[in-house]
């Protein structure tokens, strides 16, 4: 009998840790005795919305594509996002000397499309609706001869946003549980590998908006399940299917998926900014939403929040928040 080994290891997170150092911000973990109180447990954010790019993909796209042989960076990179992932290549091929080239659906926000052509990238638009991105990034990036680097179907990828957790871990010590957005599955499955290799009784805990619940059935059906592409708030976990990879990782390591309502994760972002002081985008807003929602169910003591990123502009920011 054979096992399948793990796509990425503790120790794949450490050596990306150690390639981010002194590039990537080492991001703060804020407390706020206002919400423990309200949610009856001490609560620790880490707050990827102060790093670079304004969100943690930066971690993951800069350890891939730093990784590269020196004649394929010389030939540029590829992505495909709907924002965040689109800036993280797009900075790290310009830290790396290179040029990158994004496919983004035409309904990407403004301001997260206007950040990645502001790092240097070509952008190349598609439907999210109607268009499939992968084809589309493959078929481009096999013409110009460019490095497709996924949003999270690739270790390299995984295993940079697993050290967001492993900073919050060496700064707050024992967590009882530890939430998570989920969209592709990037982040949680970078950030369970790092967290279960260390603290294994610490509980993962994923957080999808309501509309996008594809980890959450998938997870609950032991395979991918596919949805339709959800209309939600949360643009970045706006998906249809996990990826394959992440999958494989997180249906062994996470412990539960909570979700929440489009008006649950406005509440979030108002308490973020009116309490916290920070700006959280939507998709950044879900692990917060759930907790001051009750969607996470009974809480331990101590709770870890990766707060996931803030790109957002003022205009969207006070439509979706400057109601009561």
């Amino acid at each position: 009998m054979t096992t399948t080994p793990p796509t990425i290891t503790l120790d794949d997170v450490r050596d990306a840790a150690a390639r981010l150092k002194g590039i990537a911000h080492r991001t703060p973990v804020l407390r706020s005795r206002t919400l423990d109180a309200l949610v009856g447990a001490e609560v620790l954010l880490k707050c990827e919305n102060f790093q670079r790019v304004g969100a943690f993909k930066f971690r993951g796209a800069y350890n891939a594509a730093s990784r590269l042989a020196p004649e394929q960076l010389a030939r540029g990179i590829a992505a495909y996002s709907s924002g965040n992932h689109a800036q993280a290549v797009a900075l790290a091929a310009r830290e790396l000397g290179t040029t990158a080239v994004i496919v983004m659906p035409e309904d990407a926000p403004r301001s997260k499309r206007a950040a990645t052509e502001g790092y240097g990238a070509e952008i190349v638009t598609y439907d999210r609706y109607t268009g499939d991105r992968v084809a589309i990034a493959e078929a481009l990036a096999a013409d110009r001869g460019l490095a497709l680097i996924p949003p999270y179907e690739h270790p390299h990828v995984m295993a940079g946003q697993g050290t967001a957790a492993l900073e919050l871990l060496e700064e707050a010590g024992e967590l009882d549980a530890l939430l998570v957005p989920v969209g592709g599955g990037g982040l949680i499955a970078g950030s369970a590998t790092a967290v279960k290799g260390l603290r294994p009784g610490t509980r993962i805990v994923g957080v999808e908006p309501e509309a996008g619940d594809d980890t959450k059935r998938s997870l609950e059906a032991g395979r991918r399940v596919e949805i339709p592409v959800p209309r939600t708030i949360a643009d970045g976990q706006a998906l249809h299917t996990p990826g394959e990879l992440t999958f494989s990782v997180n249906r062994r390591l996470v412990d539960d998926i909570a979700l929440v309502g489009d008006d649950e994760i406005r509440a979030a972002m108002r308490f973020a900014f009116e309490r916290l002081k920070i700006v959280v985008e939507p998709s950044g807003a879900t692990p917060l939403a759930a907790l001051l929602a009750g969607r996470a169910g009974v809480l331990p003591r101590r709770v870890g929040v990766i707060v996931s990123g803030g790109n957002i502009d003022t205009g969207r920011f006070a439509e979706l928040c400057g109601g009561a």
